[in-house]
């Protein structure tokens, strides 16, 4: 079993967005930081950065947000942006207002545009970002597709066939899989992940996306109970989710 990596109160609670440090030791002084039902006094004093950590520790009754690395699921609604900068509400506006100054910083897992809805997730895991984007682990997207048209009945076999040239580009997709659902509905499976892709892939099939809506990673899915606008923790099962093979 590995040893728990440690880290200084002061520092680990000032990279979590609860004060400088000498505001953490100011806390400190007032009696606000318990851990294991005992008040901490020393800034200085290192302590073990576990899963449990966030359950141990209180500061002013509340518990500890929970530790780095933090991946999250959010069921993102329409209407907002995956930028820090663009203009708009933001993905980051929807989560408590503390984890915005996190050290190391939140970031999506990829983007959804301001039209599409569904799942997301955000990290500060590096590691696990550039995993899940990377080509070679084959991290594959499903997305629920609503039209302007009816499917003309060849697009199934013109998105698997890896030869379809996007607007703009000059190398083919990706083979892609789409299920289709009915006439304006359908099921559409990515391993990559180019600027618009899913609309474009449509447009050069001449046919116009009214509705898109990201409801799989992997074999993790979208729970149905997750409203738009919320998120969760995902759990080592989740995580271990993403990089299995989907469910037929």
């Amino acid at each position: 079993m590995s040893k728990a990596q440690t880290a200084r109160l002061d520092r680990l609670l000032a990279n979590m967005a609860y004060g400088s440090r000498r505001e953490i030791q100011q806390m400190m002084d007032m009696g606000w930081i318990v851990l294991d039902g005992v008040v901490l006094r020393d800034a200085a004093k290192r302590v073990a950065v576990t899963a449990d950590l966030s359950s141990r520790m209180t500061i002013q009754g509340r518990p500890l947000d929970p530790t780095a690395p933090l991946t999250l699921m959010l069921h993102k609604p329409l209407g907002h942006v995956c930028s820090h900068k663009e203009d708009g509400p933001r993905i980051y506006d929807l989560l408590p207002p503390r984890w915005r100054s996190r050290e190391p910083a939140l970031s999506s897992i990829g983007r959804l545009d301001k039209d599409t809805s569904g799942l997301l997730l955000i990290t500060d895991d590096g590691a696990l970002l550039h995993r899940v984007i990377s080509p070679r682990h084959h991290v594959a997207k499903r997305y629920h597709v609503t039209l302007d048209r009816p499917l003309e009945g060849d697009e199934v076999a013109r998105f698997a066939s890896g030869t379809l040239i996007l607007e703009a580009d000059d190398k083919p997709v990706m083979p892609a899989v789409l299920d289709v659902l009915g006439t304006h509905q359908a099921h559409l499976t990515l391993m990559e992940g180019r600027y618009h892709q899913v609309r474009r892939m449509f447009a050069a099939v001449g046919n116009h996306v009214t509705a898109l809506h990201r409801n799989r990673i992997g074999g993790l899915d979208l729970p149905e109970d997750l409203a738009g606008g919320a998120y969760r923790l995902l759990t080592a099962e989740d995580l271990a989710a993403i990089f299995a093979k989907p469910p037929a």
